[in-house]
């Protein structure tokens, strides 16, 4: 059993934030088992405590800043790539200012107090993320995803219309060595041409060329680059500090194409969502990998009576017959009904995204007949109403929609069910729907 680790002794470091331009000071202390990484602002009155945790997430303007009741702390996600690049998983942080000073850029500086500092086991066992179902996010230019992997690997490909930069890919196996070696030194960028804006958006106060890599117009403002493909390999570290806001490590491959802290944030929410928030079985969060997801799509069709265009469902998650489901459906440009509704600005129909949470519903109603249980195989469930349906946002070519559903009530052959879509964890549609079971022979 692979246990959880903390440092052995307390060690401080300080420093001035990127974005403020504060002077902070940083107590790295112990943290007991399953505390994950706690940040506590000792200048405020009653010293808060905030959770390294991704819905404390408040802003991501150059940065990932989390904040609790008022209390912030800015540009978390280079300490955080430290704590994971060392192998911690409980660190009790103070400050005595509002945002984690930058050093260098990088998460090298961290890496080296910390490592000063010891490490040690505890008497708990750690928790991963297992991934056995990919999870894909999708906005604009950028694409994020995780695939069933033994362990940690990233891989990242950004480009820029910039002669210093133009085209990077980088790929690892994230261990600790690896992430000290060829992670931690890349540094945090910006384009000359932004600093400017930045500033008016008082940012960067207290950025320089020691504490970014600089690009100008036509070459690198530094005397020199850690890697020729710095940059990219700072995009990944980025993406590791955020996903280390879910408090839990992965055992996946994680791809992606461009990224910044608000995808970032973004695609880790829709990791939490497929995995963490009481959908998936207990396994996932265990060192040991899971079963297969309750449904694929061979199974889906075993159930419901929908072919093409009109199975709306690409894979149920889990599911609790009569009680709860998780499915999935992605959106994609080539979807049938795009070439006639709204063909110049492409928005999937309402009611077809009812007829998503229903599909997904139906499931709590009638399941995958076994063989030879030919009145089971007869079944066959009849949308007969919808309540208190409310549409949020639209769904658009590249959109992942994940349906909730819930078991309200179920008496005789009619059953009652609230069903919520959405889209990066945010509310699309809602709805009760209401079924109605009867017998109907069906062919294949």
């Amino acid at each position: 059993m692979e246990k959880q680790k903390t440092i052995a002794e307390e060690v401080s470091f300080s420093g001035v934030g990127l974005h403020t331009g504060s002077l902070t000071a940083m107590t790295f202390k112990p943290g007991p088992p399953d505390s994950g990484v706690v940040f506590y602002r000792v200048d405020l009155p009653e010293r808060p405590a905030i959770q390294a945790d991704i819905d404390h997430v408040v802003d991501v303007s150059r940065g990932t800043t989390i904040g609790l009741n008022g209390a912030k702390v800015h540009t978390v996600e280079h300490i955080l790539a430290a704590i994971y690049g060392l192998d911690l998983d409980n660190v009790a942080i103070e400050l005595d200012g509002p945002e984690i000073p930058n050093g260098d850029g990088s998460s090298q500086p961290f890496m080296r107090v910390l490592k000063r500092a010891g490490k040690v086991e505890q008497d708990a066992a750690r928790k991963y993320i297992t991934i056995t179902e990919p999870v894909y996010y999708r906005a604009d230019d950028v694409t994020l995803s995780v695939l069933p992997a033994d362990d940690l690997r990233m891989t990242m490909t950004i480009a820029y219309d910039h002669v210093a930069v133009g085209t990077q890919y980088a790929s690892f196996n994230v261990t600790s060595e690896t992430f000290e070696d060829e992670l931690s030194p890349a540094r945090t960028f910006c384009f000359l041409r932004e600093v400017k804006m930045l500033q008016e958006r008082g940012l960067i106060k207290g950025g320089s060329l020691e504490s970014a890599v600089v690009i100008g117009d036509e070459a690198i403002l530094n005397d020199e680059l850690r890697f020729p493909d710095e940059f990219v390999r700072h995009k990944m570290l980025d993406l590791l500090g955020d996903m280390y806001l879910l408090g839990r490590r992965i055992k996946g491959h994680v791809i992606g194409v461009k990224s910044g802290h608000a995808k970032n944030v973004m695609f880790t929410k829709q990791i939490k969502s497929a995995y963490l928030n009481g959908h998936a079985p207990a396994e996932l969060v265990s060192s040991v990998a899971p079963a297969a997801p309750a449904l694929d799509v061979n199974r889906i069709m075993r159930i419901l009576p929908h072919r093409f265009p009109f199975l709306l469902v690409d894979r149920i998650l889990t599911s609790v017959p009569h009680k709860s489901a998780v499915g999935f459906k992605n959106v994609t440009v080539n979807e049938p009904f795009f070439q006639g509704h709204w063909p110049s600005a492409p928005v999937m129909p309402n009611v077809l995204v009812i007829e998503v949470m229903a599909q997904v519903s139906s499931v709590l109603v009638i399941t995958d007949a076994p063989d030879g249980d030919k009145e089971a195989a007869e079944r066959v469930a009849y949308l007969t109403g919808v309540d208190r349906a409310k549409f949020r946002r639209h769904v658009v070519p590249g959109d992942q929609i994940m349906v909730e559903a819930e078991m309200l009530e179920a008496r005789g052959s009619t059953s009652r069910i609230r069903a919520v879509a959405k889209i990066d964890g945010k509310v699309a549609a809602e709805a009760e729907l209401t079924f109605g079971l009867t017998r109907e022979t069906r062919q294949s």
